[in-house]
């Protein structure tokens, strides 16, 4: 008999919520187009429009605000577009890919800004770095290592900068309170993060000015912002998770910090000189990054995988490939330290035999269960 895997990448993607597969199975039975004006194709129309309502709530935001994407990516490359002549891009060192090679902007109309040792972008470098009619990309929380940056102070001083603030918080959903990041101008997220399905996510822009052209272009769907027949089935499992994401959020919150803290305790215990990126400052619940030197991170991911329990190292788009981190990097971490980086990340159904399986093959990486067995 089969003995269940302990999987912790929720950062990566985390596991269908049955509310969401509940969701899409009705949706699969709605024949029309969203597009059609007949009554099957209202009926499509409705599920997308009952989805978009829930996504403007849970962000403050009005449902003309929302525009539905293939996820985060193309969120951001859509977002991220010079809005005339001389406008200028400011994002941190610690971003995620899609919006450090997903933009629109030439490269000498990049800033790149650096953080703090502990992940936090740098407030005086922001302030020095953006002008009036910029653009600032910024995440809420960082996929590789949980460390949160202060929206609410930021979006005050891009704001007073008379400049645009566009949030990643593919991370945030579920794991810390939306209203932080109602101050930005525009916000994105992707629904498999917190339990949708992969290749759905939104895109809400409510900045004063114009939202960005059209990115993909076709037949006008979605205001004529994201043309392509809008995939119903899983725009609803996204709101479905959604809400069920927002309803269990407090407690989910709780209970990924009572693993976290444990977590990190005995990891500590394991490999004392273990180092544990990002933890003086504010992190998500759910999230630790650590490395033990001397150890590289492609073995330590396949013996792990080898004991049934699927972590990554930093983040999960880059084709399967364990590369050097540059968030950690941009952290100031060395060069060991940041090509042997492990991540840990749980969810809504994480449990603690989970944590324990984990802890258990971490021990036997590190050669502690062996030197107890020998004395």
């Amino acid at each position: 008999m089969s003995v269940a895997r302990a999987y912790l990448d929720y950062n990566a993607t985390a596991p269908l919520r049955p509310e969401a597969r509940d969701a899409m199975i009705d949706a699969l039975g709605v024949v029309g187009n969203p597009s059609s004006i007949h009554g099957e194709g209202r009926a499509a129309r409705a599920v997308v429009e009952r989805a978009r309502e829930t996504v403007a709530q849970a962000f403050g935001a009005k449902a003309s605000a929302v525009t539905f994407t293939s996820g985060g990516t193309e969120a951001a490359n859509w977002l991220l577009q010079p809005r005339g002549d001389g406008c200028a891009l400011a994002v941190s060192a610690v971003e995620h890919p899609c919006v450090l090679k997903g933009h629109r902007f030439a490269a000498d109309r990049v800033r790149v800004l650096p953080v703090t040792a502990e992940g936090r972008v740098d407030l005086s470098a922001l302030e020095e770095a953006v002008a009036p009619g910029a653009v600032v990309a910024l995440q809420a929380a960082n996929n590789e290592t949980g460390v949160i940056q202060p929206i609410c102070e930021i979006a005050a001083l891009v704001r007073a900068k008379g400049a645009t603030l566009v949030c990643d918080a593919v991370q945030a959903v579920g794991r810390m309170h939306l209203s932080e990041l109602e101050q930005s101008d525009a916000v994105f997220f992707s629904a498999h993060k917190f339990g949708g399905p992969k290749g759905v996510g939104a895109a809400i822009w409510r900045g004063c000015s114009e939202p960005p052209p059209a990115f993909v272009k076709g037949g006008g769907q979605e205001r004529r912002l994201r043309s392509g027949t809008e995939n119903v089935a899983a725009i609803a499992g996204l709101a479905a998770a959604l809400d069920a994401a927002l309803r269990d959020q407090e407690m989910l919150i709780a209970k990924c910090g009572a693993f976290r803290s444990k977590l990190e305790q005995r990891l500590q215990a394991i490999a004392p000189e273990a180092v544990i990126f990002g933890e003086g400052a504010a992190r998500l619940a759910n999230t630790t990054c650590f490395a033990v030197p001397g150890k590289r991170a492609d073995l330590m991911l396949m013996a792990l995988d080898l004991d049934g329990v699927a972590v990554s190292s930093g983040s999960a788009c880059s084709s399967g490939k364990v590369e050097r981190s540059h968030v950690l990097t941009a952290m100031g971490a060395g060069e060991d330290l940041a090509a042997g980086a492990i991540r840990v990340s749980t969810g809504w159904a994480t449990r603690d035999d989970d944590i324990e399986r984990f802890l258990a093959a971490l021990d036997k990486i590190c050669g502690r269960r062996e030197t107890r067995s020998a004395a």
